[in-house]
């Protein structure tokens, strides 16, 4: 499944074979970083870069001898190099490759996400100006509360999405640093202009200061951004899920021909794509949390993070973009039912009136809490007895002696709620 929705490119960038194809990048850059300083014999940085290869599969099988995987890639790149390789890897450790190929992997993953998260939002405007004026009722602790839009519920959305964006980019920016700076960090035996030369072509900047790795703050921070992404998406999942429950029925998941819904029951509709987000939002937080546990590791480094790493960063940059992908497609498909968000503002018989005549009382005149208790009273007959709240309203001798029954229903009148409609969603970027 998530191969359907995902993109390809995604999928590539946290491979076997791309992790070491940027290894070998890296590699051969540094030599020729060394080449440009006089270290390195030129000749011999063209042979690296002409010649510098690998098979995986070779790899693979070295690394059973070693138990290293560096150098089992380091072995079989020198088996293609030949002599020329004894100026591979001069002077870096295992981490000066791996964090910066993480930098690499993180910055694309970021990159990409990005772009889901745009469209996204256009899917989300696009459905937010479509029913921009379709009324329905909104609702605080599950009870019906006063009258919205769902074009103002999705503009809250939209907007919600465009923080994710901000989060994510700043966060790219400071996942966007690699380092080749030796066992512990001092650059003892490798210059730092050849960090830089490796970074500024990789599009990284060098770290202003590491140990033997890049703190895992910055892994950490990454990891969070991409769960909270996910959170917003449990939420807006949630909502339609709610939306969509038998007895109320305003939205609908796309249903398509020949789908089932349920093995026993054959007319069974589920909201299972918006439950199947919520799960996965589940799996990028606890991920999260593991890469805060990884940000303390014992002194210049141990690799208690690296086997988490390798599971938790492809699974949740890759898992990211499903959900985002899979989100833009339920929005874009969503079924709206304007005729039974209008049956479900008139459950309550004009309830959700009852600030606006509070409002009214008080401008002339009423105390406050004469005005609410009268409201009130009248409230509580229509939960009570049924009865429209315009009624019970005057019955109430109070509320009759500062309103009539004319301006009485032009004051509960759910036009006003939708005045402001196109201002607020236009504040948030969408063209109305």
């Amino acid at each position: 499944m998530i191969e359907r929705y995902s993109r390809p490119e995604m999928r590539s960038i946290w491979t076997e074979q791309r992790k070491l194809e940027i290894w070998l990048e890296i590699e051969t850059l540094a030599c020729e970083g060394m080449a440009e300083l006089g270290i390195v014999p030129k000749e011999d940085a063209r042979t690296i870069r002409e010649k510098g290869t690998f098979r995986i599969e070779e790899v693979r099988e070295i690394e059973k001898r070693t138990n290293h995987d560096v150098i089992a890639f380091l072995e079989e790149v020198a088996n293609h190099v030949g002599e020329p390789a004894r100026w591979i890897h001069r002077g870096l450790t295992s981490s000066d490759l791996l964090d910066t190929t993480l930098a690499v992997q993180m910055v694309q993953s970021a990159d990409i996400l990005l772009k889901d998260l745009e469209e996204l939002r256009v899917a989300i405007a696009e459905r937010a100006k479509e029913h921009k004026f379709t009324p329905m009722i909104g609702r605080s602790h599950g009870i019906h509360a006063e009258p919205v839009t769902f074009g103002l519920k999705l503009g809250v959305m939209y907007d919600e999405f465009g923080r994710a964006i901000e989060r994510l980019k700043e966060t790219r920016n400071r996942v966007a640093y690699g380092m080749l700076s030796g066992a512990v960090g001092t650059n003892a035996h490798l210059d730092p202009k050849v960090e830089a030369y490796v970074c500024e072509r990789l599009g990284l900047k060098p770290a202003n200061i590491s140990t033997q790795i890049i703190q895992r703050d910055r892994h950490a921070e990454f990891m969070t951004t991409l769960a909270l992404i996910g959170c917003s998406i449990d939420c807006w999942a949630t909502e339609f899920r709610h939306l969509q429950r038998t007895e109320v029925l305003e939205v609908e998941e796309a249903f398509a021909k020949g789908q089932k819904g349920s093995s026993a029951m054959p007319h069974k509709r589920n909201p299972i794509t918006g439950e199947r987000l919520c799960g996965l939002a589940r799996v990028l937080r606890g991920n999260a949390q593991t890469a805060m546990e990884n940000v303390a590791l014992w002194h210049e480094r141990d690799i208690s993070h690296s086997s988490a790493e390798r599971i938790i960063l492809p699974d949740s940059c890759t898992l990211l973009d499903y959900m985002l992908v899979l989100l833009t497609r339920l929005v874009r498909d969503l079924t709206v039912y304007p005729e039974h968000m209008k049956r479900n503002m008139e459950l309550t018989l004009g309830l959700y009136g009852s600030q606006a005549v509070l409002l009214e009382l008080t401008d002339r005149g009423m105390a406050r809490k004469n005005a609410y208790e009268a409201v009130q009273r009248a409230a509580m007959r229509t939960w009570a007895e049924k009865i429209p709240l315009l009624r019970t309203l005057s019955e109430e001798a109070e509320v009759m002696q500062h309103i009539d029954a004319a301006e009485l229903e032009k004051i509960c009148s759910p036009e006003r709620h939708f005045a402001h409609v196109e201002t607020r969603l236009r504040k948030v970027g969408i063209d109305c």
